[in-house]
């Protein structure tokens, strides 16, 4: 029989599939590796944005945790929206214990501008979450917020992926330059090396659920071994993909499209 990547999603919902667990598993599908789901919170939320969340009980979490990890073994995790202290600290003393690659997508703000995360947890997470992960996945508010600093170029975007690295413990940091005018370039940081991610700009509004994707394509390549600097540079053709095929529904930012590397790769066939 052959075997499979296994992949598992620690996040929020979000039922109009455009980000959060849906957008996840939706990556994990097209990139081949088996997911799975743990919901930190039940979030009403469509492309205008967030009109309702409830967290889920702690010990609901907990048993949706140990459900997976008692039976089946996974070979990579990542966790985006966690809302709360207490939602952290059940899945540090969880995935502590496992010794698989981590990308920590931190989601604090919607691209709607909806906050999903207290202060709290966003506290918790710099000084507990991040030095677990294999690498830490911010965009520029959320690198300016974990490191405190104020980031308006290249250098700056540089120097906060060190702190996240040299101080707060991450094992590597890709800061993403989507916010910058010019082309969107990411820029990674292992703790010896910069590595620089770069790509066309897509003209389009249905940007939702982009970093959602980006991660998750990150964590189903790690999945399968692939190294870090590969995982990141395919992740980075997936997500851009799926901008350029991305979706006009809905009345605010639209969705992006799931299977937009198979778009690219038809139209290279035909040319």
């Amino acid at each position: 029989m052959k075997q499979v990547s296994t992949v598992l999603t620690i996040a929020g919902t979000d039922p109009s599939g455009g980000a959060g667990i849906q957008a996840d598993l939706k990556t994990f599908q097209e990139l081949k590796s088996y997911g799975m789901s743990v919901i930190t919170s039940v979030v009403a939320q469509n492309t205008t944005g967030v009109q309702d969340v409830h967290h889920l009980p702690i010990e609901f979490i907990e048993k949706q945790l140990d459900s997976v990890l008692t039976d089946i073994p996974v070979n990579a995790f990542k966790t985006g929206m966690i809302a709360t202290e207490d939602m952290m600290r059940v899945i540090h003393q969880r995935m502590r214990q496992q010794d698989i690659y981590y990308v920590l997508d931190p989601v604090m703000v919607a691209t709607s501008g909806d906050v999903l995360i207290n202060e709290n947890a966003r506290d918790y997470l710099r000084d507990y979450l991040i030095p677990l992960s294999t690498v830490v996945t911010p965009n520029i508010p959320e690198a300016e917020y974990l490191t405190e600093t104020s980031i308006t170029s290249m250098e700056d975007m540089k120097a906060a992926a060190k702190i996240l690295v040299n101080e707060l413990g991450a094992s590597a940091a890709l800061i993403k330059g989507g916010h910058l005018e010019g082309h969107p370039i990411d820029w990674l940081y292992n703790g010896d090396e910069f590595y620089k991610f770069t790509s066309n700009r897509i003209n389009t509004t249905s940007t939702h659920g982009t970093g959602c994707t980006y991660s998750a394509a990150i964590t189903a390549l790690l999945a399968q071994e692939n190294l870090l600097l590969t995982s990141i540079e395919y992740a980075k053709q997936f997500v851009t993909s799926a901008l350029r095929y991305s979706f006009s529904l809905g009345h605010g930012n639209g969705p992006t499209n799931h299977w937009g590397i198979r778009e690219d790769r038809m139209n290279s066939k035909r040319n």
